[in-house]
């Protein structure tokens, strides 16, 4: 059953209503809340069909009505589709450029923590390394070479390989061409068994250097060990009595001190490079396990040259979506404006 106007415009109240005050919405609440001029029984009748539906929930038998997960992602839905806010009170944050990234973006986090009383994080820009860019092998001297790897946002690692008895001038050249004919513009997905075995034949005697290479290439491409994450706010969660509960509560500290669920959320969304908009995770949809009672929104920034991050906001299911999402997207596109140029 789709919903129609009236229904759609009743949830919207009950919704509204419900991120203000944290109760129970009843249909003579709507009554009052709405333009629609229906009566107090009408409303009950279409608040019994939108709960049959799924979109609402009735915690006790004489209790008003609550959202559900699947009525808060219609409003969430509708939300995104009609407007793109902007917020006054992120105007003035990013006017003055920073010296460093750090300073910039722990002040981002504890600003947005204080404008949206929630809990906040926002990682550092990391560089895309999904392709090979170029591969330089190098002697070093008769025992070892040095196998330098170019890979996506000019991130170099260098790696010093052992050979034994020495390679000529020739052998090193027919090396670098092998490996960069083939493995160039290649994405590590890309690079697969029966390539490195055909690579692996082709270079004979010396093998064994492109199994190392390879190696080093994966490493390159993988490496996120040095990404940081700044976090504010977290004690905002005690602000909300469906999170104060001690278990969940700490539960949820901890995920912002350990910081390592908060890594994975992260290197997932910049994963997809096609994600450069604001995604909101309600309930169960959000993918860290202590932030299951609560909505978590995203929002991927870019700083050019392949440089992107990751903003979130966590706060209850009932948090204020219309302020949360302009105030991400303001800070989405003062955080790209302010590097575009540099």
């Amino acid at each position: 059953m789709q919903l129609d106007e009236r229904k759609t415009k009743i949830l919207q109240a009950i919704i509204r209503n419900y991120l203000e005050t944290g109760e129970p919405v009843g249909s003579r609440t709507i009554s009052k809340y709405t333009d629609l001029n229906l009566s107090s029984a009408t409303i009950r009748n279409e608040m019994a069909d939108l709960e049959e539906m799924g979109y609402i929930l009735q915690p006790h038998t004489s209790a008003g009505r609550i959202p559900s997960d699947k009525g808060y992602r219609f409003y969430v839905d509708a939300l995104m589709e009609e407007k793109e806010r902007e917020v006054v009170e992120m105007k003035e944050m990013l006017v003055e450029r920073q010296d460093k990234m750090e300073t910039l973006l722990k002040q981002v986090a504890k600003l947005l923590a204080q404008n949206t009383q929630y809990a906040t994080m926002i990682s550092a820009p990391q560089t895309q390394r999904n392709k090979v860019k170029f591969i330089q092998l190098s002697r070093v001297d008769d025992n070892q070479i040095l196998a330098v790897i170019v890979v996506e946002g000019n991130v170099i690692k260098n790696n010093i390989l052992s050979v034994e008895g020495g390679l000529t001038d020739e052998t090193l050249l027919k090396l670098n061409i092998l490996l960069n004919t083939n493995l160039n513009g290649l994405s590590l997905e890309e690079i697969n068994l029966g390539m490195i075995a055909g690579l692996k034949q082709q270079a004979g005697i010396h093998s064994d250097i492109v199994s190392e290479v390879i190696d080093a290439v994966a490493e390159a491409i993988r490496a996120d060990e040095d990404l940081e994450i700044y976090t504010s706010g977290a004690n905002n969660i005690f602000r909300y009595p469906e999170l104060a509960d001690q278990a969940k509560a700490s539960e949820l500290i901890n995920t912002f001190e350990e910081k390592q669920q908060l890594h994975e959320l992260v290197v997932d969304t910049l994963a997809d490079e096609k994600n450069t908009g604001i995604q909101v995770y309600i309930g169960d949809e959000t993918p860290i396990q202590s932030m299951k009672d609560c909505s978590v929104v995203t929002a991927t920034y870019e700083l050019g040259d392949g440089m992107r991050g990751t903003i979130g906001i966590i706060g209850p299911k009932r948090m204020d979506y219309d302020k949360v999402v302009g105030t991400l997207r303001t800070l989405q596109n003062r955080l790209d404006e302010l590097y575009k140029d540099k």
